[in-house]
Formats: C-alpha cells, structure tokens, sequence
C-alpha cells in the first residue's frame, strides 16, 4: 500500500478546504518591471554577449552592498563555487571537507577538480556545520586545507566558531552563500567570510536573474585569475592564445539586465520572506513543531524559505528508500511526506529539507563525520546524526512572497488538520 492510499483512506482527518485556483510555489521570482528596462537596454545597445554595462554595474553593487572588495558575474553560483575551489588550489586527491545537509551543487565542483568530499555533520541550533564536528575532522584528517560551508535556507551558521576553527588548522574557507544574499552575522554581510565566496541569482532565489551567480574575494590577484579562466582563460594576445584550461562562465549583459533590476528590491524581498517566516511560527503555535533555527542578537537570516521541523514524539510513522516512501497516518501525529501530499492536493508547493550528501547514492562510500567522530544508525527510523533527523523529520513550506496574507493563513490551516 503506498503512502497516498494509506492518506486517502482515512477519513476526518483532514478538513474539506477548496484547492487554490492558482498554485502557490515554494519560492517562484517575483518581477518589478526595472528588469525588463536593462534587458531592453542591452537589446537595443546590442551588448548581448558576456560583456556590458549591466554586468559592471552588477558587480559594483554586489561589492557596494555586501562589503567584498571584487565581485566576478558568472552564469551560476555552481560556476562560481568550481572557481573558488580551484582558487583554493583543490588537487585530484585531496580531501575536502564540506556541509552534509545541502544541495549537491555545494561540493560537485570539488569532485569537478577531482577531490574528495568529507562530509561534516549538522548542528540543531542552525541547521549549518557543526564546529565541533569540524574540529573533530581535523582531528581525524589534519593534513586536510579546504572547507566548504553553506548557510543553508538563508541561515548563517556558527561562522566566528568555524572561521575559528579553519584558521587553527591552516584551512581555507570557502563560503556557499547562494541562499543567503542580504543575510548577516553580527552585522557582517554573508558571501564576506570565506577567502572565496559564492552567491546565486537562480530563478528561486532572493532575488534573481533567472540564472547567474558571483564569485566574492577580497583578493584582487584571485578575481583577476577566476574573470580569466571564465572566459575560457584567453592570454592577451591579437590572437586566440590559450596556456590552461578555461570555461564558458561568463555571465550574459542580459541575464545581468535581470539582476540589475532586482537589486534595489533585495530589502524588500527579504522583509516580505521575513513576514511570512513570522506568520508561520504565529500561526503554528501549540503544535509540536519548530520553525527552522537561527541565533538570536547574533544573526540576522535573509528568510529565503521557512521550514519547520516536527517533535519526535509528533511523528507518524514514515520509511524512505532511495525513490519511494511509505507513511502510515496516525490521530494527533504526521510526517512531512503526510503533509506534503496534504498541501499538493489543494494545489501548494513544499518541499523535502535537503537530503544529506552523506545518504545520497553517488557519496554514500564517501567519509562523514559527527561530533563524536562516528555515525550510528539506531533502527529504520532514527539516525544519532543531525542532518539526518532533521531531513527525516523537516519539510520546506510555501515562502513565495507573492502569497498573500489570507493564503498563507488557509495553508498554515491545513498543516493544522494534518495533526487531528
């Protein structure tokens, strides 16, 4: 019996709402109308390649807002993570030790440069890298010179703790900001911290070019050296002269235009994903669940997606393979698949909380450390690693800012009836 029939048979649970006439997405880009004015401007001067006016200026602001001292526009954040760990002269064979609960883009580039992925376990209080499961990877693997760390769901992580850490052990970090533009740590912008950072104007972010993404360094040599090998690393020369490999990651003036325009909405973005975060933890209040974390009078987070994560003794039971999942509903308990397939049937986009790369198929051989330097698995259900509690009991809900107030209140109604 799969998880939709076990939810279709039971009967009282849920309440009887209408669907919504037009779907509500997790994060969908919302458009002002300036964007489309610097695309026309690029149209019409014909700057339609890597090269233009809308990208000078984008790295301008980028550098302007965030407090970098250079900022190289390429075509995704990916890109621009594959440059900073090059930059941070990553060699076939080296181990790296990178963020467990994250999209896979955070350390494919690592693999791209043909090294080694040690995945560092999760902590509650942010949902980011644990320090000490840090510390204790030096421990196990002192020789190791690069860490690769995430604020996830615009979150910041423990950064003084980890920033710490990296520099007692002669390691480079390079910081994956891609989903914390705006966001801050003790007044800090996020994409400053690492000696190479990342941030991403992918369609669903905080703000958007329906693509692109920016390399961040205060180390001019290294951002002259990253706008080289993305274009493909031409030498100066009246000919095409090449003396090492390079890539086609140069950002486009048009998809620049985009960003452009977005900018100056970034606050707005943000206190708009802000106000949705709030309503959320209002709105489930007395339910066992928590919003997902961050640290109070020390970090500022940009509110890109509100998740919630349900209390143990809450959960129904669920069992995931690889491809499937499986649920069986109880009175008073739910999981995020129950509520999920909840919220799609009234036509509302949520999402699963990031798989950790530890439990995905390509990096399962690959080495994963916890603060206590080793993982346990307790039974089918329950793992003593963090990220993996975390995605067995959190979901990502609808945090587009072009939901309205009385939309969000009818979904946070039922999450509430998941729980009868």
């Amino acid at each position: 019996m799969d998880a939709r029939r076990v939810n279709k048979n039971l009967k009282g649970k849920f309440m009887d709402f209408k669907s919504f006439e037009n779907k509500i997405y997790l994060s969908s880009p919302t458009m002002h109308g300036d964007e489309l004015k610097y695309m026309t401007e690029a149209f019409e001067t014909n700057w339609m390649s890597t090269v233009g006016k809308n990208i000078s200026e984008i790295e301008r602001i980028t550098c302007e807002k965030l407090g970098c001292g250079n900022a190289v526009a390429l075509s995704c954040g990916t890109a621009a993570l594959h440059l900073a760990v090059k930059l941070a002269g990553v060699k076939p064979g080296d181990k790296v030790f990178c963020s467990d609960m994250t999209f896979a883009a955070t350390l494919n580039p690592v693999v791209y440069e043909g090294g080694e992925p040690v995945f560092i376990d999760t902590e509650y209080d942010t949902w980011n890298m644990d320090p000490k499961a840090l510390e204790k990877a030096f421990e196990i693997y002192p020789e190791v010179r690069v860490v690769v760390f995430v604020n996830l769901y615009g979150t910041p992580g423990k950064l003084d703790e980890l920033i710490s850490v990296c520099r007692n052990h002669g390691a480079v970090m390079i910081e994956d900001a891609a989903e914390s533009l705006g966001a801050s740590y003790k007044g800090r912008q996020t994409g400053t911290f690492g000696a190479f950072n990342a941030i991403s104007f992918n369609g669903n972010k905080i703000i958007t070019g329906s693509a692109g993404g920016m390399l961040l360094t205060d180390d001019a040599y290294a951002a002259k050296k990253a706008r080289k090998w993305s274009t493909q690393s031409r030498e100066n020369a009246p000919w095409y002269q090449h003396e090492e490999v390079g890539y086609n990651y140069r950002m486009s003036n048009v998809v620049a235009g985009v960003v452009r325009g977005q900018y100056p909405y970034l606050e707005e973005h943000i206190a708009r994903k802000k106000e949705i975060y709030e309503r959320y933890k209002e709105g489930l209040k007395g339910l066992p669940v928590l919003m997902n974390p961050y640290e109070e009078n020390i970090a500022e987070p940009n509110y890109w997606l509100s998740c919630l994560i349900i209390d143990k003794e809450a959960m129904c039971r669920q069992v995931r393979s690889d491809r499937d999942v499986l649920y069986v509903s109880e009175p008073g308990k739910t999981c995020p698949t129950e509520i999920l397939e909840t919220l799609a049937r009234y036509n509302v986009e949520g999402r699963p909380i990031w798989k950790p790369m530890h439990m995905q198929p390509i990096y399962r051989m690959n080495q994963f450390i916890t603060a206590s330097g080793e993982r346990l698995r307790k039974d089918d259900c329950e793992y003593t690693d963090v990220g993996a509690d975390i995605f067995r009991r959190g979901l990502c809900l609808p945090s587009d800012i072009k939901m309205t107030e009385k939309e969000q209140k009818k979904i946070i109604e039922i999450i509430r009836s998941c729980f009868e």
